[in-house]
């Protein structure tokens, strides 16, 4: 009895495993072409050719349905660039025109083919793995299944053969094209490749679904890596993982919501679900990208402008004021931003860049006083060079170049030094340390 399950459940997750798996790979370069929505163009163009196939065959022999899908594909790409090139408009609303007739049309014929062949046109629309299992009862591998494991097979070759060809037409079309290689060539080669996932994938996720496939697992391998091949191996990664938990959830959903057993959900419909879970984890948790990073990565920025505003100060204090001690009330109120300030505070007893005197004071330790130095000659010398270039009048120099000595790097201060000379003293007087 167990083994049967499994051989049900195996087949139902292999299927849509290989599925998305299958999509991911040729969708990776579709999102980083920012050109998402030509696999929703070509998913939904492609129900024509799967029509006429069918009409003029009656069968659902695998060669015919390629045959078609491919003949539309292409079709689809060159009509969506006839139409952004001659008809001056951009090129999302030329495949949302090329998409949507082909798309209707598809709706028609496969009404007309579904009345004279064996064909399902919610198996085309919504794909049918739950169905899978029941073509290996003789212990057979499903059609589907080898369907959509020869997608996987034919795209790994596909970007494992072009791969630098793919990767460079990605990033710079222009400069493929100067290297001798084909850009357009390309390009019709990777939607000939979407339209043979596309096909393959159809009884497995349907032809609306297989879009998520396509764009939300490369999307969120996007959101975690800059470099293409461990995007690849990410969006690889996370669309077989959708799959293992789109059938975990849509066996097991209803019970966790409180439903009756006998409720059922689309194990296909959940492996979409399950890509958006995942896609929207990422986007919140991304070291780089996701929402959660980016604000840490702004306060961190933040914290340490907070932390040099106080060396500023502090430097400035001793400058006029070599034997007196800065009170900790006073630096706080001088820097503002609350509790930021404070943190920013702490923050620097814990790197030993100031020095508590006497309960409330506060100086500068040696390696504080270095930092400092630096910061404030930064601060004198872009005064300097902003007089010189600028022509600025001097009460108008102080605010720029505090918000710029932040992020003058080594580099970039010792060509201002080299720039303005021994010029000494800054437009106000003040000596530029060294």
């Amino acid at each position: 009895m167990t083994e049967w399950i499994w051989s049900i459940d195996g087949w139902i997750v292999a299927a849509g495993a290989f599925a998305a798996m299958a999509c991911a790979l040729p969708g990776t370069f579709l999102v980083l072409r920012k050109m998402s929505l030509m696999g929703d163009a070509i998913s939904h163009a492609v129900l024509p050719g799967l029509a006429i196939a069918f009409l003029i065959t009656h069968s659902r022999g695998v060669l015919p349905m390629f045959v078609g899908a491919v003949i539309v594909g292409v079709l689809t790409a060159v009509g969506t660039q006839v139409i952004t090139r001659y008809g001056k408009v951009e090129s999302g609303a030329a495949m949302g025109v090329v998409f949507s007739i082909f798309f209707a049309l598809g709706l028609v014929l496969i009404r007309q083919a579904a009345d004279h062949v064996d064909l399902d046109p919610g198996c085309v629309l919504y794909g049918n793995l739950s169905q899978i299992p029941l073509d290996s009862l003789d212990g057979s591998i499903p059609p589907a299944v080898i369907n959509v494991g020869l997608a996987l097979l034919l795209n790994i070759t596909f970007v494992g053969l072009l791969y630098k060809e793919l990767k460079i037409c990605a990033f710079d079309p222009q400069l493929a094209t100067t290297v001798g290689i084909n850009a357009n060539v390309m390009h019709y080669l990777l939607m000939i490749v979407v339209a043979i996932t596309t096909v393959a994938s159809f009884e497995a996720v349907g032809s609306i679904l297989v879009i998520a496939m396509l764009i939300v697992p490369p999307a969120a391998a996007r959101l975690l890596s800059d470099r293409l091949g461990t995007t690849l191996i990410l969006a690889v990664t996370i669309a077989a993982t959708s799959a293992v938990l789109g059938h975990l959830s849509a066996l097991r959903g209803p019970k966790w919501i409180g439903l009756d057993s006998s409720v059922s959900i689309e194990t296909a419909a959940m492996i979409a679900v399950m890509t958006g879970v995942i896609f929207t984890l990422t986007l919140l948790v991304a070291p780089k990208y996701g929402l959660i990073g980016r604000w840490y990565q702004r306060l961190g920025l933040a914290l340490q402008i907070v932390r040099e505003d106080m060396l500023g100060i502090l430097y400035r204090w001793f400058e006029h004021r070599p034997d007196e001690h800065i009170l900790k009330d006073d630096l706080l109120k001088a820097v503002g931003r609350g509790i930021l300030a404070r943190f920013a505070l702490g923050s620097l007893k814990r790197r030993q860049a100031i020095e508590y005197v006497g309960g409330e004071g506060i100086r500068l330790s040696d390696s504080g006083k270095d930092a400092a130095t630096k910061l404030v000659r930064d601060h004198r010398l872009w005064e300097g060079y902003m007089a010189t270039h600028f022509d600025l009048p001097l009460d108008h120099l102080h605010e720029p170049a505090e918000r710029v000595e932040h992020y003058i790097s080594e580099d970039l201060s010792e060509l201002l030094k080299q720039e303005m000379g021994d010029l000494g003293e800054d437009p106000h007087g003040r000596k530029i340390p060294e």
